[in-house]
């Protein structure tokens, strides 16, 4: 555990060779802890690969939305690089990871000797509105369920900011009920089977909230600015991979990023660390070993 200041502690762990090239991963969510199988995608023989539970979430303590933000979450890897004593990393994010990947990099390029995506999104207003609503008309059975979790006069406005609400509702009851709902529909998002990780009635009430405390603030980021950042990527090698079949995030993104900069490429899969994903990220890794 490392203390990150704002009363948060940071739960991390080093994998691989101990004189292997330095990497980090950063899990998706937000608030989905960083799993083992992040280590998988790594050769560890060559690798020295750091993982962490973002603040908030997971083993890091304590799970709150304090002092949570995109620009905490920043510091916090700061923090964790310099205390393992690496000077430069290869940075790994999915899905939220990417947002938080591009993030970073952009505000550490020093610090930054390749970066690997994928599931590539910024948490910009635009996509919000697209996973809450907009991809609604491609899974209009499920999210009308989502849509009738939140009270009907707040159906047509943002269910981002409605969930949020329930999700801090002072009856156990409702928070409970908004957990289930919005984590059936992130199941749905990801056109996936249900997740046994939503079982746990703390981890689904976190990760909701979480989720929606990043998503209703645009990953506390001005819009589009990650986009317009891109030109501090220059010189660092990267590559993306995005599944076709991916409903919740817009391949469009990826694409456009790839005007400016890295490599891209798309799999005929959906969302996350699927098969052919997970083969052109291991591919990646191993040619930047």
């Amino acid at each position: 555990m490392l203390d990150v200041g704002d009363g948060h502690e940071i739960y991390w762990e080093v994998r691989g060779n101990p004189a292997g090239k330095p990497a980090v991963a950063l899990h998706g969510g937000p608030g989905s802890g960083c799993a083992p199988w992040w280590a998988d995608f790594f050769d560890l023989d060559v690798y020295r690969v750091l993982l962490f539970d973002q603040r908030g979430c997971g083993r890091s303590r304590p799970h709150t939305l304090a002092a949570n933000t995109t620009q905490h979450l920043i510091a916090d890897i700061e923090r964790l690089r310099e205390h393992v004593g690496v000077e430069r990393w290869l940075v790994l994010g999915g899905s939220w990871g990417s947002t938080l990947g591009l993030a970073y990099a952009q505000a550490r390029p020093d610090r930054v000797t390749e970066l690997v995506l994928f599931a590539v999104g910024t948490t910009s207003r635009a996509e919000v509105e697209w996973m809450t609503r907009g991809v609604g008309r491609l899974l209009p059975e499920a999210w009308a369920r989502f849509r009738d979790g939140v009270p009907e006069p707040e159906r047509d406005g943002s269910l981002v900011d409605a969930y949020s609400r329930l999700l801090d509702d002072p009856d156990p009851a409702v928070r409970d009920r908004a957990a289930r709902d919005w984590c059936a529909w992130e199941d749905a998002l990801a056109c996936s089977p249900p997740s046994a990780r939503y079982r746990d009635p703390a981890f689904r009430l976190n990760f909701a909230r979480l989720v929606t405390h990043y998503w209703r603030h645009a990953a506390f980021l001005p819009d589009g600015a990650l986009l317009r950042g891109l030109d501090r990527l220059q010189g660092i090698p990267g590559v993306m991979v995005d599944g076709r079949e991916d409903v919740g995030m817009q391949l469009g993104i990826g694409s456009t990023i790839a005007k400016s900069w890295g490599e891209y490429v798309v799999v005929d899969e959906g969302h996350g660390a699927t098969a052919s994903t997970t083969a052109v990220v291991t591919a990646a890794l191993a040619r930047f070993a």
